[in-house]
Formats: structure tokens, C-alpha cells, sequence
């Protein structure tokens, strides 16, 4: 899986580099494999942002872009979308992407939900069915939220500043490091996009990618 997602960013435009990160022999093994670029890291980094930000110290880029290993089904335009807003939008934080919402999904707590403003800043994210609604479901309009898609854009700075920062409330209550950043003042740009990839959070998940993944290499190699 690490591969795919590894040549999928690499299909991405508007990228100086893509490198695995990763704090486990067997994984920097398996990316020199297919001549992929990792480094390693400590084993002791609290999350993946932590992970990043130490390698990032040694980086001169702008921005960095955090694609998880989890998300093998990631359309590479979306990292290219995410990649030309960072380079036009200078003054952005951070910023991340979100797709429309099922009712699956809106019940689901391995489903990340994002709600936000006018202004296309996220509010909040959570796990939960947000926001509540009072009414039934079939007579209450539609509420603006959106399904989470978990791949970041940060200024480099950023990231620094979000990794020195202690773990707030929110974050320790839905294990949600965006809620870190809100937390803290650090606004994320929400950008849309058509689809939400399938990312890999249960067994069931990978099984499903799995059989994805096949039927779309037979496809492209019929």
C-alpha cells in the first residue's frame, strides 16, 4: 500500500519532492525497494505532524504537504489542487480538503466530519454527526458539512509552531490533531473536491481498497 500511495503523490504536479517518512526499518526497506526517497525519524514523535515537523527543520521549503499512508485510493488532482493553492494563496496557514457527506458516513466516528464559515475556514471537526439537527432528517435542510479528507498543506512555519504546541482539550477528546491548530488560532482552509477517497481505517477498509486497487490496475492493463 505504500508504494501505491507513494506513486500516486508522485503523479501529483506543482511537488519539489514526495519522501516517506517513517520511523521503521522495514518500511524504509520496502520505499528504497521501488526507489522510492525516505527518511527516518524518531520513534518517540507523538503523531504523523510531529513526524513531519522534525524532518521539516532540516527542509528549506515553504510549504510541506502531509499525504497519509492510509490513502491509497487518493486521486493525485487533489494533491495538484491542494499543491496550486498554497503556491497562489501565500498568506494560507494550512489548509486541507473535504467532500460531500453521506448519512453512512455522517454516523460513522472513523469518519471525520468538517463544518465551516462563509469564508471557507473550517469551524470544527469531529467524529460525531455535526451539527445536530432538531429536525428530521428528511424535512430539515441541508446542513453544511462535509466529509473530511485527512491530507494537509501547511507553511512550513506552521507546522513548526503546530508541532511545539502541547496537545489541546478537543484534540485529546475526538484524537483529532486539526483541533490543535483551530485550538491554538491556526485557521485551515477547507477546500472541496468531488470525491472522497476510500482512506484504510479498519480491516473491512483495506479489504475493500484492495479489491479497488486490482480492479483499476486490470483496467489501466487490460
Amino acid at each position: 500500500m505504500i508504494e501505491h500511495v507513494y506513486r500516486r503523490a508522485s503523479e501529483a504536479s506543482g511537488l519539489d519532492a514526495v519522501v516517506v517518512l517513517t520511523d521503521h526499518e522495514d518500511i524504509r526497506r520496502t520505499v528504497e525497494s521501488f526507489g522510492g526517497a525516505c527518511e527516518m525519524t524518531p520513534a518517540d514523535c507523538r503523531s504523523g505532524t510531529d513526524r513531519i515537523a522534525w524532518a521539516a527543520r532540516n527542509w528549506s521549503a515553504d510549504a510541506v504537504i502531509n499525504v497519509q499512508g492510509d490513502e491509497p485510493l487518493l486521486d493525485p488532482a487533489a494533491i495538484t489542487h491542494l499543491a496550486e493553492h498554497l503556491r497562489a494563496h501565500a498568506g494560507e496557514e494550512m489548509v486541507t480538503l473535504a467532500a460531500e457527506v453521506d448519512e453512512r458516513a455522517l454516523q460513522d466516528p472513523n469518519q471525520v466530519k468538517v463544518v465551516r464559515g462563509g469564508d471557507g475556514y473550517a469551524l470544527y471537526f469531529s467524529r460525531a454527526g455535526i451539527p445536530y439537527r432538531r429536525e428530521a432528517a428528511d424535512s430539515a435542510p441541508a446542513a453544511p458539512v462535509l466529509l473530511h479528507i485527512g491530507v494537509y498543506g501547511y507553511r512550513r512555519n506552521v507546522l513548526l509552531r503546530l508541532a511545539d504546541l502541547d496537545a489541546s482539550p478537543l484534540e485529546r477528546s475526538e484524537k483529532l490533531e486539526q483541533l490543535r491548530a483551530l485550538e491554538n488560532g491556526i485557521r485551515i482552509r477547507v477546500l472541496p473536491v468531488d470525491e472522497a477517497p476510500l482512506g484504510v481505517d479498519t480491516a473491512t477498509d483495506l479489504a475493500l481498497a484492495e479489491r479497488r486497487m486490482a480492479a483499476k490496475q486490470t483496467n489501466e492493463n487490460p
